[in-house]
């Protein structure tokens, strides 16, 4: 089983439109939506994880392409700016997914992108603004 996180940018006139429908449908991929921002006459955004088999996802990817729907890898859109972070472990109470943790040795806070789930809660309590959100 092949599990890959997303972030689709839908052009304006797609957003009527059922693509993850057609995902499942099609290319028989689960999805679990992780963000999704889809508003009427504007562009639409959504981060997900699509879960199948890998032949599957690469051809839904190539129909996504066709359809002019931007597609990035999700690990490149939440950072954490490390010259701004002062691990002071604000960030940790507001991450419920535990990407953000404390190293017990070193007391500073370890940012793990394979468990964040794109909730953006620890943007807006860290008083630095050392996490950063990149869509």
């Amino acid at each position: 089983m092949f599990t890959k996180r997303v972030v689709m940018r839908y052009p304006t006139k797609l957003v009527d439109k059922p693509i993850v429908s057609k995902l499942v449908k099609d290319y028989n991929l689960d999805f679990n939506i992780l963000k999704a921002s889809v508003t009427p006459n504007e562009e639409g955004l959504l981060v997900l994880e699509l879960i199948g088999d890998r032949k599957n996802y690469t051809k839904a990817m190539e129909y996504l392409k066709s359809l002019h729907v931007t597609i990035q890898p999700f690990k490149h859109d939440i950072t954490r700016n490390e010259k701004r972070c002062t691990h002071c472990g604000a960030c940790i109470t507001a991450c419920p997914s535990e990407a953000l943790v404390v190293d017990t040795k070193t007391k500073k806070i370890l940012f793990n992108e394979k468990k964040c789930i794109a909730c953006e809660l620890c943007i807006p309590i860290c008083p630095v603004r050392a996490m950063e959100m990149h869509y």
